[in-house]
């Protein structure tokens, strides 16, 4: 099961890469096209819904490596008991808010395919389809969360050292 999961960020992670790469290209074509006196219709558009996917579906990944902005003066202020209390706390609420966040992404990539919803744009682009990126990305993100909510129950979720988070900083 650890492997599958691994996999299923890992995979998120790369899909986002992609998108980063097409939303690098959607900009050089949007750049050349102006220097060269012709227009693409739809380029701001399709690099504002990539840089959305990549975003989304880089979560999950975030999220698994450590890498997420967490605000630990309390935290780390406790100990023993009280600090696996808060840890499980704050992990439960995230869960619910990532469960949340995810089963209204999804329905609103629904409505938006369900009612034909397209953008006002001059490309008219059927709105579910950036809105997959995000409702597949919340998804993932709300199975992580899951994920070290369980793990922190079992015992087995990692510690990070608290000068580990400043190595970039």
């Amino acid at each position: 099961m650890r492997r599958l999961l691994d996999t299923l960020y890992d995979s998120a992670a790369a899909l986002a890469a992609l998108l980063l790469v097409a939303l690098l290209g959607m900009v050089l074509l949007s750049i050349v096209s102006r220097q060269l006196h012709f227009h693409v219709p739809g380029t701001d558009a399709y690099a504002g819904y990539l840089m959305a996917g990549a975003g989304f579906l880089a979560l999950a990944h975030t999220l698994k490596r450590g890498e997420h902005i967490r605000v630990t003066l309390l935290i780390n202020a406790l100990h023993g008991r009280w600090k696996k209390a808060m840890e499980l706390w704050a992990l439960a609420a995230a869960t619910l808010l990532a469960v949340l966040f995810a089963f209204y992404s999804g329905r609103l990539a629904w409505q938006s395919h369900a009612f034909h919803d397209i953008s006002t744009g001059s490309d008219a682009t059927p709105l579910w389809i950036p809105q997959l990126g995000m409702a597949i990305g919340t998804v993932i993100l709300a199975i992580a969360f899951v994920d070290e909510l369980v793990l922190e129950l079992r015992g087995r979720r990692g510690r990070q050292n608290p000068a580990e988070s400043l190595r970039d900083e």
